[in-house]
């Protein structure tokens, strides 16, 4: 029985991992394709849920004004920006 080299055991395990990755990153763009990002947005579900939140911690409170900040605005781990 002929015996594989240590070159072929080693150029089929690096085609066998190229191959799965090759594999891995076409399902990745299929699932990116399919489910795009969000575009970042303010709506309805999310102002309710504000104004719910403020009215259980403050009873009788009302929120009048909702502003996002963006997150490069906001320090990091207690260091300012």
């Amino acid at each position: 029985m002929i015996q594989p080299t240590f070159v072929v055991v080693c150029t089929l395990a690096f085609s066998t991992a190229f191959v799965l990755l090759a594999v891995l990153a076409l399902t990745m763009r299929a699932i990116t394709a399919l489910f795009p990002v969000r575009q970042a947005g303010f709506d309805a579900a999310v102002a309710a849920v504000i104004s719910s939140t403020v009215s259980t911690i403050i009873p009788g409170a009302r929120v009048v004004n909702i502003t996002e900040i963006p997150c490069s605005s906001q320090p990091r781990h207690g260091k300012s920006a």
